[in-house]
């Protein structure tokens, strides 16, 4: 019996890093939007390059399986070199790859990540396989797990995200979702399948804002809760973390610390709360340990390089505390 499946993408991931980027901000009326920027025609040398994996479901695993949990992975890739990279890397940490699906013809994702001077990253993904995942390549038998946590999938995939959802609930399995933008573009018809069998939900205040046509948090908040997900999770990067549970909203501010690079950050956060809630069954301990996750990955380079150790996590709470408010939701 397995604490967590994971179930999204797998890539492996270039990070390029160079002096010669620009960060350009245009305003309209609603937002302003941050554009990084390139001298055209120009050959441009980088500063520093890296190579890992990434990818939702490769990321949430390592969180998990770091923080002491029995982890397996479902994702979709090729058969060769890049798919090997993958599963070694996983198998490193302990992590059961036997749900891997490799596609004799298939290709394996790959994401070039672009540093920007705030440290924002612009990703290049090439999705490869990973949007064909069929139900009927999943090993149905060996899903003995309590939770499925699901990342953001795209075509096909998504509709393997559908009948797994309606396994999940036959089968007494909680889920964990965390939703990309491109979803929540969707709207909340097109995801409401996974959504009233979700128990804990992840976004953004961007992709909350899309999915709900709401502005105000406690607006996305109401309209996201009468699908009857138990946890709501809303992140706002250096901003509020807004969370409801039981009718009440939970906020946290991160701490103000150096920023080398946002990629994982999500997951991390995403991750270590379903951690906290499966360990402790407790939103502010919950709260806590995402939050202290994804500060680690944030302060270097790279999805998965500082994940923490459930103990280490435990040591940086008790020397760095959190704080966290409670408001009933009106």
């Amino acid at each position: 019996m397995y604490d967590v499946i994971t179930v999204g993408s797998s890539t492996v991931d270039v990070f390029a890093e160079t002096e010669f980027s620009e960060l350009i901000k245009i305003r309209d009326r609603k937002k302003v939007t941050s554009l990084l920027a390139y001298p055209s025609g120009s050959k441009i040398l980088i500063t520093r390059l890296e190579f890992t994996t990434g990818g939702g479901a490769t990321n949430t695993a390592v969180a998990l399986a770091r923080l002491g949990h029995k982890v397996a992975c479902i994702s979709k890739m090729g058969c060769r070199a890049n798919a090997e990279k993958i599963k070694r890397h996983l198998k490193r940490e302990n992590i059961d790859t036997r749900l891997l699906v490799c596609a004799k013809n298939g290709r394996t994702g790959y994401s070039i990540i672009l540093d920007s001077i705030e440290h924002d990253r612009t990703i290049l993904a090439f999705k490869g396989s990973n949007n064909d995942l069929r139900f009927n390549e999943i090993k149905i038998n060996k899903l003995k797990t309590k939770w499925f946590y699901f990342s953001t999938m795209m075509g096909e995939s998504f509709k393997t995200l559908i009948k797994l959802a309606k396994f999940a609930q036959k089968n007494n399995i909680k889920i964990a979702f965390n939703v990309s933008e491109y979803l929540a573009n969707k709207g909340l018809d097109y995801i409401g399948e996974i959504l009233k069998r979700t128990t804990i939900f992840v976004l953004n205040k961007d992709e909350a804002r899309l999915l709900t046509k709401k502005e105000r948090i406690q607006d996305m908040l109401e309209s996201l809760k009468s699908f009857g997900i138990k946890y709501i999770v809303i992140t706002d990067g250096k901003h509020l973390v807004n969370v409801y549970f039981n009718n009440t909203i939970y906020e946290t501010k991160p701490h103000n610390i150096k920023v080398v690079e946002t990629t994982g950050a999500g997951d991390a956060f995403a991750a270590s709360f379903l951690s906290g809630i499966i360990k402790k069954n407790n939103v502010e301990f919950a709260i806590k340990l995402a939050q202290t996750n994804a500060e680690s990955v944030i302060r270097y380079h790279g999805a998965k390089n500082k994940l923490l150790k459930y103990r280490e996590a435990l040591e940086i709470m008790r020397k760095n505390p959190i704080k966290v408010t409670k408001r009933r939701l009106k």
